[in-house]
């Protein structure tokens, strides 16, 4: 379905309320509020921050005054505290001052793409300035930029490559002087006709032997970290282990045109490009908007729905993205889409009884067993699940399209995992307080 918007070029947007509703946290730790209510703030003016190491700040979008802090729904239906700014139309910016990539260490380099509180954007939010950073013991011989963008419906990473594909090179080969590694741009067939403008972008600027453009198989889920390292370098990444333990790190499009511009620009990531797309939207499109735009503000300004035909509204895409109850939810940093399906789209059908037919392992991409892992978690037995594979499960969705009885796979696993973490959270928590206590014990003893 991406010919519905693969031939839009990416529009500029502005909410029609002209405010925003910024989620205080967008990957990471836990930010904490530096603005109060009634504080004017500027476009590119730091927000929220956390001094813990696996955080990313936040920044204000637009130029305006805060109007309020308080809880909002966000992608996944989870309220959140957020910071609600109001536009009064200037065009001041606080942006840093320019960085030469090139020039600077690579201590100021993880600074500069921290501060500009860059983080994924392929969906997941991880903070860009620890990926980048991984341990001294793991030699990243590539950086794969992962342009694949398998998921059905959305091409804002194809019109990103096309229109801004000098951008694009340039984010890459900060990163890869970062890493200190080679790069490889992995586009899938279906988007291979790029491939020369991306190799005339990278022969512009002399770095041919650097950077290098390969072209995989269009087939869900290639995007999958794990996927794409054996589709380019043809290493299996064992389970329980990540691609700097193949020699690789992999980045997004958006990721590296955000970081290009922390540098060249010093502007933060306070813009994000996204499709929207399905069935029910009249006229699918491309569009980019400050962070933090509420979706129903965009109606019918930006783009118009179907009258009646919505039947499911979800941040992201089909196969990965969040079902969402309504449009009063704002765009954040990892929003690449947003998606109107029409009941032809999709189904609304009650679960019905597992006949263990086994599909869902055959669908894997994984190689795991989805089935088994499904049965254990209904009995509450989350040690089994995870040992046939559920902190392994990359949530694509695939068993869940394939499964004959419409059984919620993927979100089960959702739930399950959010059990494990909770658990493992308690435990380190009790460890370390245990730790404490200790140390407390042994100074008085050693006082007295």
């Amino acid at each position: 379905m991406k010919e519905l918007s693969n031939g839009c070029p990416i529009a500029d947007v502005f909410p029609s309320t002209k405010s925003v509703i910024i989620p205080i946290t967008m990957g990471g730790a836990p930010n904490v509020p530096l603005v109060k209510v009634g504080d004017a703030v500027k476009r590119g003016q730091v927000i929220a921050k956390s001094d813990k190491f696996m955080s990313a700040p936040v920044h204000a979008s637009i130029s305006g005054k805060v109007k309020k802090i308080q809880t909002f729904m966000v992608t996944g239906g989870a309220e959140v505290p957020c910071i609600t700014i109001e536009g009064d139309g200037s065009e001041e910016t606080d942006f840093m001052p320019p960085l030469d990539p090139f020039a600077c260490t690579k201590e100021e380099a993880l600074a500069r793409i921290r501060d500009a509180g860059i983080v994924g954007m392929g969906g997941a939010s991880f903070p860009a300035h620890v990926k980048l950073n991984p341990p001294p013991e793991k030699k990243i011989d590539f950086v794969l930029l992962n342009a694949a963008e398998c998921e059905p419906y959305l091409t804002v990473d194809e019109r990103t490559l096309i229109e801004l594909s000098d951008k694009v090179v340039d984010g890459l080969k900060i990163v890869m002087k970062v890493v200190g590694a080679k790069g490889i741009i992995v586009l899938e067939e279906n988007k291979k006709y790029i491939a020369p403008k991306l190799r005339e972008s990278i022969k512009s600027k002399g770095w041919e032997k650097d950077v290098a453009v390969a072209v995989v198989k269009t087939k869900y889920p290639q995007g999958c970290e794990k996927n794409i390292v054996e589709a380019v370098l043809g290493v299996e990444i064992p389970t329980a282990c990540l691609p700097a333990d193949a020699g690789a790190v992999i980045t997004n499009v958006g990721t590296v045109c955000a970081v290009s511009d922390a540098f060249r620009l010093g502007m933060p990531l306070i813009d994000r490009a996204l499709t929207i797309s399905g069935g029910a939207v009249e006229k699918p499109c491309n569009i980019r908007v400050p962070v933090g735009t509420v979706v129903a503000d965009l109606i019918p300004d930006a783009f118009s729905l179907k009258k009646d035909e919505t039947v499911k509204i979800i941040s992201g895409g089909p196969m990965m993205g969040f079902a969402m109850p309504s449009t009063q939810f704002p765009i954040a940093k990892g929003t690449s889409g947003i998606t109107f399906l029409t009941k032809k789209e999709t189904y609304l059908v009650d679960e019905s009884q597992c006949i263990s037919c086994g599909k869902c392992v055959s669908a894997c991409p994984m190689g795991l067993t989805p089935v088994m892992m499904v049965r254990e978690l209904k009995a509450e037995n989350l040690d089994s699940a995870k040992k046939y594979g559920l902190m392994d499960c990359i949530e694509c969705g695939c068993c869940s399209f394939i499964c004959p009885a419409n059984v919620r796979l993927v979100q089960r696993f959702r739930i399950g995992k959010g059990k494990v973490r909770a658990i493992m959270a308690m435990e380190k928590a009790k460890a370390e307080a245990a730790k404490k206590a200790a140390e407390s014990c042994k100074a008085t003893g050693e006082a007295k």
